[in-house]
């Protein structure tokens, strides 16, 4: 495919999956339950952690933490006593278990004491820096060792695909409601659509190459670097949206 041929054709897959009828069977649906911004926040952000393994076994665990914050995270968040914990020491989902889940809950306590939002300590000028001082909030109380595999670290060359797909969700905003746009205000610190990174895994990665828009053969930072460049070519503005394009066509392994 040509520069213009290509572009059509992500174009019409974004339209394709860029929608509501998406929803339903993504992890986006879990903080699509809620309204308030810091409620979307923090549905949005556990669920983008636990976002690995089989889809329906993602929703499912999802669903089960929000049951257990008595679907009002932001409340639970900011007035949970240690008792309450006690219901999360034996959640699970794939290896983030109960002391990673009650940490969890106790950082955002932390950050949410400080902070009015996440989006406050999501911010600098680029998505790595971005996520880079979260995660460096994230972990600045006491905190597990194996509990920092959670949340990856761009700076050791990880892709941190969930990371990236929880900005998208954050970030981007146009007609479609898929995602919540409801980041933007933060003294111009938060991070603008032109500025978010395209997530990449296994999947997209392989129909990023055989589109022609990744070389790399490794799902690092520098990939992910790499095919947000060539995206920014399509849509300098907006090149996060084709991550809606590139994971249909994986899914429906449509591309021949």
């Amino acid at each position: 495919m040509n520069f213009d041929e290509l572009h059509n054709f992500l174009e019409e897959q974004v339209n394709k999956y860029n929608r509501p009828d998406f929803i339903p069977l993504d992890p986006i649906s879990i903080p699509h339950q809620f309204s308030k911004k810091q409620d979307i926040e923090i549905a949005g952000f556990l669920a983008a952690t636990m976002a690995w393994g089989q889809r329906l076994t993602i929703l499912r665990n999802a669903n089960e933490l929000i049951r257990r914050m008595d679907y009002a995270p932001y409340e639970f968040i900011l007035n949970h006593g240690k008792k309450d914990l006690k219901q999360f020491e034996n959640f699970k989902h794939r290896t983030f278990n109960g002391i990673d889940c009650v940490f969890f809950i106790a950082t955002l306590k932390y950050i949410y004491k400080k902070h009015t939002s996440l989006e406050e300590v999501f911010n600098g000028g680029d998505a790595k820096t971005a996520i880079t001082n979260f995660r460096n909030v994230f972990f600045s109380i006491s905190h597990p060792q194996r509990t920092k595999k959670h949340l990856s670290n761009p700076e050791s060359g990880s892709a941190c695909k969930r990371m990236n797909m929880f900005l998208r969700w954050m970030v981007r905003k146009d007609s479609k409601g898929v995602d919540f746009g409801i980041w933007g205000n933060n003294n111009n610190k938060t991070l603008s659509p032109a500025q978010l990174m395209c997530p990449l895994d296994i999947h997209s990665g392989n129909v990023a190459r055989k589109l022609g828009l990744l070389k790399r053969n490794f799902n690092d930072w520098q990939a992910v670097e790499e095919l947000t460049n060539k995206l920014r070519k399509l849509d300098p503005k907006d090149p996060a949206k084709y991550d809606f394009a590139l994971f249909g066509i994986g899914v429906s392994k449509s591309l021949k």
